[in-house]
């Protein structure tokens, strides 16, 4: 995917299955949007769902650099 954007300023957006797993994997292919639900609504607390954001966000901006 990267190849094909080159340069050109698009944006590549993932929903779906979008974890702190394979948030590393999207990324590294080009992705720069990515779009997570139930990875971030487990553990049933404000707590919980604070960590799992921060988990994928930390993930892709990893990859990212």
């Amino acid at each position: 995917v990267k190849a094909l954007i080159g340069s050109r300023p698009i944006h590549i957006e993932i929903d779906g299955g979008v974890s702190a797993e394979t948030a590393p994997l999207v990324t590294a292919a080009g992705a720069n949007v990515l779009v997570a639900g139930a990875a971030v609504f487990k553990g049933g607390s404000v707590e919980a769902y604070r960590a799992n954001i921060e988990a994928i966000r930390t993930a892709a901006d990893n990859a990212a650099s």
